[in-house]
């Protein structure tokens, strides 16, 4: 398998007086087609990492390669055609326009594409029968139980279909069953192809995916993948 990103003795600091280090050395490489879950305690990184790979911020030492180009040192201009073409984002929060349609919340996921407006409504509603929400296509935010708000942002997520999605905690706002039904939505598309990389505080839910990497103190402390027992 190829790899999807690749991090090499990545680290991470904020000014104070010392620095904050956040990150510390982290090496890491993502295969096109995986499910890896980050889980850690709060404050061991785990959103920065995110921040860094999804090139919201930027590495103060080492490489990030996104499908082999060296995002950590492209231009803001460039990482922003990157985020727009590359990355799929879906936050705790939703983040989604209160004021529009499902499909139209869906279609903007394609605006910086310059796909047209009739493209991008047809592909976002494929995309949202693709997550189980073909009846609500019509229905806004407001209109929308959380777990249907997650679709939603997940549908956006892929409609472009990136070479990776982040998830920052994306059960973070569902009861039980919610999550458990976003969840299984999220292995479902990596078995469909979709390549994962989710951040999450709930074991159980780092237990059950394929491969799961424990950060600590802004350290890999563990990276284990369970479809082959292999561990590091």
């Amino acid at each position: 398998m190829s790899a999807v990103l690749q991090l090499e003795g990545v680290s991470k600091e904020y000014d104070g007086s010392p620095p904050v280090r956040v990150l510390n050395d982290v090496t890491l490489s993502i295969n096109a087609g995986e499910l890896a879950v980050v889980i850690g305690a709060s404050g061991s990184g785990k959103s920065t990492l995110l921040n860094v790979i999804g090139t919201l911020a930027r590495p103060t030492a080492g490489k990030v390669w996104l499908e082999g180009r060296d995002v950590g040192a492209a231009r803001d201009r460039s990482l922003a055609g990157v985020r727009a073409d590359r990355i799929g984002f879906v936050f705790q929060q939703f983040h989604l326009l209160n004021g529009v349609s499902a499909l139209d919340n869906v279609a903007a996921g394609l605006v910086y594409r310059g796909v047209s407006r009739r493209k991008r409504r047809d592909a976002a509603e494929a995309t949202l029968h693709r997550v189980g929400l073909g009846e609500r296509v019509g229905h806004r935010p407001n209109q929308l139980s959380g777990g249907e708000r997650q679709r939603v942002a997940i549908a956006r997520a892929i409609v472009g279909d990136p070479a990776i999605v982040l998830a920052d905690e994306p059960t973070g706002n569902l009861d039980s069953r919610n999550s458990a039904g976003i969840v299984d939505l999220i292995h479902d598309l990596n078995r469909n192809g979709s390549t994962i990389l989710m951040i999450t505080h709930d074991h159980e839910i780092a237990d059950g995916a394929p491969r799961r990497i424990t950060l600590s103190d802004g350290r890999i402390s563990s990276d284990t993948t369970t479809a082959t027992g292999a561990a590091t």
